[in-house]
C-alpha cells in the first residue's frame, strides 16, 4: 500500500473514532458512513413532495366546512349567482348545496349516474359530468332545484365522462374518463352550443380527467390522470387546435393530477388526488405555487380532487376526503395568486 493510501485511510479511522468518543454514538457513524440513508422532514410522510416542487411559495388551507364524518368523495365545486356552492357527492351521485351562512341541503338524491363534474350554464341549469360506474357515463342538466333532469349525452354514446367547463358561446368542453396508461381511449371533446353535436379535440388521452380554458378561451387544459401530464391546448377554434398548438408543459410526480380551475390572470390551479395540495401554474404552464390541506404529512385529507375560486373574490376552496382516515369529507379555504375568472354561469 502507497503511504498516501495509509495516510488518508488513517484520516478516516481518526474521524470516526473523534465521533465516537465525542458521544456521538454509534447511530451518528452509521449516518455518516458512506452510502448510509439521510431521511429528513422533507423526505417523510406518505405523500412527499417532489424535490423540483419543494420551493414552490406555499399556503396550508384552513379547514372551512365539514361536510360530512363519513369519507366520501366530494367532486365538482362550482359557484352559482347566489353565492351558492354547488359540489357532489361522486358515490351516491348526489348534487348538494352549500349557502354562504354554511346551511347545507340536497338538490338531487342518490341516483346511479354518479355525478362528479359540474358547471352551470347562463339560464342557472345545473350540467353534471357522470362517470356511470365507470361503463356508461353521461351529461345531465338540471334546475336549481334539481327539478327537470334532461339527458345531454347518453350512457348509449359510450363515454365515461369526468368533468366538464362552457366557452364563451355556450358550448362545453368535456374530458373522458377511459382507458389505461399504455391503453389511451379518453380524451377531450368539444359540446356545440346546439348541445348535440360532439367532437374530439384531443383524442388518445389515458384517463382524461380535469379540464379548464384560459380566460380568453383560447387555450383549453386538460390533465391526464393515467399518464400524470398536464396538456395545454393553443385553439384556432373550438374543436381545432392551431398549428404547433399542443403541448405538454408539465409531468407531475407521485398520485396524478385531478380536476382544475383558472383565475382571471390565466393562473391554473390543479388538485392532486392522493396528496392532499393543488398545484398552481402560469398561464405557460410553469409552477408558481402549492396549497397544502392540512394532515397530509400523517396520511389525512389526501384525497383531494377539485377546487372552486369565488367569483369577485381571489378565495379558493378544496374539496376533499379522508376514505377511511377518520376525518371525514370537507372543504378547506385559502387565497388565489388572483380573483376568480367570470364563468359563463355569471355573464
Amino acid at each position: 500500500m502507497s503511504r498516501g493510501r495509509l495516510g488518508r485511510r488513517r484520516l478516516v479511522w481518526a474521524v470516526f473514532a473523534l465521533a465516537w468518543l465525542s458521544g456521538s454514538g454509534a447511530g451518528a457513524l452509521a449516518a455518516e458512513a458512506p452510502g448510509a440513508w439521510a431521511v429528513d422532514a422533507a423526505t417523510r410522510g406518505p405523500v412527499p413532495i417532489p424535490p423540483g416542487e419543494r420551493d414552490l411559495p406555499s399556503v396550508v388551507a384552513e379547514p372551512w366546512f365539514r361536510v360530512s364524518d363519513d369519507g366520501f368523495p366530494l367532486e365538482g365545486p362550482s359557484f352559482d349567482r347566489a353565492g351558492d356552492l354547488l359540489f357532489t357527492d361522486a358515490g351516491s351521485g348526489r348534487v348538494l348545496r352549500l349557502t354562504p351562512d354554511k346551511r347545507l341541503s340536497v338538490v338531487l338524491p342518490a341516483n346511479t349516474l354518479n355525478l362528479g363534474g359540474l358547471a352551470i350554464h347562463r339560464d342557472g341549469r345545473i350540467f353534471a359530468a357522470g362517470t356511470g360506474g365507470f361503463t356508461r357515463g353521461s351529461v345531465v342538466s338540471m334546475r336549481p332545484d334539481g327539478s327537470d333532469l334532461r339527458t345531454i349525452i347518453p350512457p348509449e354514446a359510450g363515454y365515461v365522462v369526468n368533468d366538464l367547463v362552457f366557452d364563451a358561446l355556450g358550448g362545453f368542453y368535456f374530458t373522458d374518463f377511459r382507458g389505461t396508461s399504455t391503453d389511451p381511449k379518453g380524451g377531450a371533446y368539444y359540446v356545440a352550443p346546439d348541445l348535440r353535436t360532439v367532437t374530439a379535440v384531443l383524442p388518445h388521452l389515458a384517463l382524461a380527467n380535469g379540464v379548464a380554458l384560459s380566460p380568453d378561451g383560447r387555450t383549453l387544459w386538460v390533465t391526464e390522470f393515467g399518464r400524470n401530464l398536464l396538456h395545454r391546448v393553443d385553439l384556432a377554434d373550438a374543436t381545432t387546435p392551431s398549428a404547433l398548438g399542443t403541448a405538454i408543459p408539465y409531468h407531475f410526480t407521485g398520485p396524478p393530477p385531478d380536476s382544475m380551475r383558472i383565475d382571471a390572470d390565466g393562473n391554473l390551479y390543479v388538485a392532486l388526488y392522493g396528496q392532499g395540495r393543488v398545484l398552481a401554474f402560469n398561464r405557460n404552464g410553469i409552477p408558481i405555487g402549492q396549497v397544502l390541506l392540512p394532515g397530509r404529512d400523517a396520511g389525512h385529507n389526501l384525497r383531494s380532487t377539485s377546487l372552486a375560486l369565488k367569483p369577485g373574490t381571489d378565495d379558493l376552496f378544496v374539496v376533499t376526503n379522508d376514505g377511511d382516515g377518520g376525518q371525514g369529507s370537507a372543504i378547506f379555504h385559502a387565497k388565489a395568486f388572483a380573483k376568480a375568472l367570470s364563468l359563463y354561469s355569471h355573464h
